[in-house]
């Protein structure tokens, strides 16, 4: 049902912005939109295939969406990731819901 179809903005490595329908009913998180969309080139996201165990999925999250609590896998791995901030975020762990209407978010630089 296209109702179930949330705006997000999602801006890739090379700073280009892609506004995307993202589904909800579909159980994707933020990684796997940006896999389905082929914002990321293949095999530089979700390389852990969405497990926390991996941070090729980090993000910067830049409008203020309130996100679901971290969990602690998560912030384990965001600790020992590269070019992290106070808004970095794993992709695979942000669900896609009607609550992230106007996400936005741009990639972190490949590790």
């Amino acid at each position: 049902m296209m109702e179930q179809d949330i705006n997000i903005k999602i801006t890739d490595r090379e700073g280009v912005i892609h506004e995307i329908l993202a589904p909800t009913d579909m159980a994707m998180n933020l990684m796997e939109v940006v896999r389905s969309y082929e914002i990321a080139p293949e095999g530089t996201i979700g390389i852990c295939g969405g497990m926390a165990m991996c941070a090729s999925c980090q993000c910067y999250v830049l409008s203020d969406t309130k996100l679901p609590e971290m969990q602690d896998d998560e912030e384990a791995m965001l600790s020992e990731a590269f070019d992290v901030k106070d808004n970095s975020r794993l992709g695979c762990q942000i669900q896609m819901t009607p609550d992230m209407e106007g996400l936005e978010v741009e990639l972190a630089p490949e590790s």
